[in-house]
């Protein structure tokens, strides 16, 4: 036990963390990968006071969600499920017409499945916001490029 008295985990006041905006740019990337750098910068795992449960991380703008890429044969047999919690009510939608309809979602569907399935993964959730095109409405924040 005396071997680890010394050993003690910081657990972050609110007044020490800092909630920065992040610009992350989807054009030519693969879903996966932009997708996991995007869970990273939500969790704060990136960030050196990184605890597990608690808000450290950033908000993140997600542009050009239309223009992400898929490898290998993915684009055609990917497809996109949910049911609606009646019998016989699953419903599959494919890769290519959700990114005809909303590009947008199918990055945040990408992430969600990322992110913890609790109350704290649901509040990451509401600090990510993905636009299809090159325009965002958010330049107030003046996020910063990835």
């Amino acid at each position: 036990m005396d071997a680890l008295k010394g050993q003690r985990s910081h657990f972050p006041k609110r007044a020490e963390l800092t909630h920065n905006w992040v610009l992350v740019d989807a054009k030519d990337k693969i879903l996966g990968r932009v997708s996991t750098q995007i869970a990273t910068l939500l969790m704060g795992k990136n960030k050196v006071n990184y605890q597990p449960g608690q808000l450290v991380g950033d908000h993140v703008v997600v542009i050009n969600a239309s223009h992400v890429k898929l490898s290998g044969k993915k684009a055609d047999e990917k497809e996109y499920i949910w049911h609606s919690r009646y019998y016989g009510g699953m419903k599959t939608r494919p890769y290519k017409k959700q990114m005809e309809i909303a590009p947008d979602q199918a990055v945040l569907l990408t992430v969600k499945g990322m992110l913890p399935k609790t109350k704290y993964g649901r509040k990451l959730l509401t600090r990510v916001r993905v636009f299809a095109g090159t325009e965002h409405e958010l330049k107030g924040q003046q996020p910063k490029a990835v």
